[in-house]
């Protein structure tokens, strides 16, 4: 990785750590440190599962605890118990805190504007636009692709939401049942897998790998097929769809596999259009899809 690259974050963070107040012993002059404020206004106007809380700001339960503890200790958040067992625990806001909270969205407010304020109107385009970028790049950033099993919890929900999507987007709508089909025990290995991109503890994508080693030629000469990729409509501009795509080819040619095919509808056009920036060249057809227009292979490097 580039050093210079890596200096330049490192400045910028500093940077913003500076500007927000986040070095202050009370964040925006309330007397919280910024990790008391950030989980009081996560915490919400309707309250927050802890579990969630936690996996949402990404931090360990113990630091969590010692934060609600403090915050339980100012008046401004009670912590109560869900379900015959309790360990739902469920944090919600006082009065106070919600008037805290109330301030905290006015003080924010007041500093974004000093930060726009000095600017010309042309200076606070650049900020904002600049801003947006690097928010996207920091969420892009976050985002960790993992191998599941295709009946896990995560896998399911990304399944369903795929095949809704198809089922929108095609003209005659769709059917998993009349594609050729990409089953459970196809998408373990050894005959294939099942990755799944998550962003807060929550499933943002998926795309199946299926394994086909060629029959009595030695290894690296079989071929991988692609299936099922889907992007969360909440997490697209992101650069995932080509993120699930490289890694769904390094997984395959660590299984030996030195081509990998896929095919796609003529609906999905970003599908069509990330594919041949990609490097996969459109060939003929290889199968028998009823629902594909295209079909398109790669040829990895050895």
């Amino acid at each position: 990785m580039d050093d210079t690259a890596i200096g330049r974050v490192r400045r910028f963070q500093r940077t913003v750590t500076q500007r927000i107040g986040a070095l202050n012993d009370g964040f925006l002059a309330r007397g919280q440190a910024l990790g008391q404020a950030r989980v009081l206004w996560e915490i919400g106007a309707e309250g927050s599962e802890i579990r969630a809380l936690r996996a949402r700001l990404e931090l360990d339960s113990g630091y969590m605890s010692r934060l609600l503890r403090s915050l339980e200790a100012d008046g401004l958040v009670v912590v109560d118990g869900a379900g015959p067992d309790g360990r739902v625990r469920t944090a919600r806001l006082t009065a106070a805190g919600h008037a805290e909270r109330a301030e905290l969205d006015r003080r924010s407010d007041e500093a974004a504007a000093s930060i726009l304020r000095p600017l010309s109107g042309h200076q606070r385009e650049r900020l904002v636009a600049a801003m947006s970028e690097v928010e996207r790049l920091l969420v892009a950033s976050m985002v960790e692709v993992k191998v599941l099993d295709p009946r896990h919890p995560h896998s399911r929900h990304c399944l369903r939401a795929y095949f809704a999507e198809l089922a929108r987007r095609f003209d005659d709508g769709f059917d998993p049942a009349r594609g050729i089909p990409a089953g459970d025990e196809e998408m373990r290995l050894p005959a294939g897998m099942f990755l799944v991109a998550m962003l807060h503890a929550e499933p943002v994508g998926c795309v199946a790998v299926k394994l086909h080693p060629a029959a009595g030629a030695g290894a690296g000469s079989g071929w991988a097929e692609v299936k099922r990729m889907w992007v969360d409509p909440t997490a697209r501009r992101l650069g995932l769809g080509r993120r699930l795509l490289a890694e769904a080819e390094a997984r395959a040619a660590g299984h030996g596999a030195r081509t990998v095919r896929l095919e796609t509808n003529r609906a999905l056009t970003e599908a069509v259009a990330l594919y041949r920036a990609a490097g996969y060249e459109e060939v003929a057809a290889f199968n028998d899809e009823p629902y594909a227009h295209h079909w398109f292979e790669k040829h990895l490097p050895r």
